[in-house]
């Protein structure tokens, strides 16, 4: 009896799809090609992944709908012209490429540490907005430390030489957070190169939202 094509294709299918979990037993992967990524965040491997329970909830830190504003207020989709604005597969992307050796690349959490503490994205690194903003204390010899020994800056009599400074990814609490956007518009002023710089818009509110691993 001649089987319907219809039903093949159906049954071959199904066979590539339960290959293809049996290989990664994930149920819930990140996307259609990428199941998880391994990063090193102080020093250790970490893999990111989703939660792979379909009844898991968003941490109640960042499932409330309303926060005052000021100081709370919606970001604008597009923070400044040439800064561009990046969501969770790029992140990842960008993850990947510090993971296999890129140095020219730098994921940065822009919270402050009580927020840190409560879970940041594996791979980042802690540069709290209130250290590269002089209106808010920040010491100018701690900063110039932070451009040169961070980021890749080269100082050059009171000048700041952008050529070889590294990419930098920014995140923050999410679309209501202003901690991020105040980092970016701090290295704009001194002169960091727009196209240089990406912003994580939705930061740890849309990340946990996806059940992404999340590190404490």
């Amino acid at each position: 009896m001649k089987v319907p094509q219809r039903i093949v294709f159906i049954l071959m299918a199904s066979l590539i799809w339960s290959v293809s979990l049996a290989s990664t037993g994930l149920d819930v992967k990140i996307s259609s090609e990428i199941d998880f990524i391994d990063v090193k965040h102080n020093g250790k491997v970490v893999r990111i992944q989703r939660a792979q329970s379909i009844i898991n909830t968003i941490n109640p830190d960042y499932a409330k709908t309303s926060r005052k504003c000021p100081p709370f207020c919606i970001q604008p989709g597009k923070l400044a012209e040439g800064v561009e604005t990046i969501a969770e597969l790029e992140v990842l992307g960008y993850l990947k490429r510090i993971a296999n050796g890129d140095n020219s690349v730098l994921v940065i959490d822009s919270r402050t540490e009580d927020w840190v503490k409560k879970g940041t994205i594996p791979g980042s690194i802690n540069i709290p907005w209130p250290r590269l903003k002089p209106e808010a204390g920040a010491d100018p010899f701690k900063i110039a430390d932070i451009l040169e020994n961070k980021f890749g800056a080269i100082s050059l009599e009171g000048l700041w030489d952008f050529s070889n400074a590294k990419t930098l990814i920014l995140f923050c609490n999410g679309l209501w957070c202003g901690q991020s956007p105040s980092n970016i518009k701090t290295l704009l002023r001194f002169g960091y190169p727009a196209e240089k710089i990406k912003w994580y818009r939705g930061g740890m509110q849309d990340w946990e939202s996806l059940g992404l691993t999340v590190i404490k």
